[in-house]
């Protein structure tokens, strides 16, 4: 129950927080600044979903309590994502693979933070089980999650 609850806590806050208008870059150097910054969040969350596609696959020794410890770190990743977005950096050229849809398209990219705020909250449920099977398919509903939020958000 305490688990559910923090997640409808965070799920409520990301629809507000991205609810809120993006600010744009003031600058190229606050541009940059900016893109760092939000780079910094997915590699992070990268870093994380490595070693649990990693063990998804076999290619990893399966351990649960570590898949335990990145699902925690995805979610609290998660709930950064969009202060770390918040600053619109498409009017000034930065090396960047996002889209400017994240800030055309606030509503659907929130959406995307949510479904990964859930996904992880349901990888560390899973984590909890014990079961290899329940792990491995909670693994691959935050994969998915970031699956599709490169498709609709990350150029290729």
């Amino acid at each position: 129950m305490k688990l559910f609850t923090k997640v409808v806590a965070a799920s409520i806050f990301t629809v507000l927080a991205t609810g809120a208008i993006a600010n744009s870059a003031s600058s190229l150097k606050h541009a940059e600044k900016a893109t760092d910054l939000r780079q910094s969040i997915f590699s992070l969350l990268g870093s994380n979903m490595g070693p649990l596609g990693g063990m998804a696959k076999g290619k990893i020794e399966f351990d649960a309590e570590k898949v335990s410890t990145h699902a925690l770190r995805i979610n609290q990743l998660s709930l950064m994502i969009a202060d770390y977005t918040r600053t619109n950096t498409s009017a000034h050229k930065v090396k960047t693979e996002a889209l400017d849809k994240i800030w055309e398209q606030p509503d659907a990219f929130s959406k995307r933070i949510d479904d990964l705020t859930q996904a992880s909250a349901n990888l560390q449920k899973a984590a909890l089980s014990g079961d290899v099977s329940l792990i491995k398919k909670a693994i691959g509903g935050v994969g998915k999650t970031c699956g599709g939020c490169h498709d609709d958000f990350k150029a290729e």
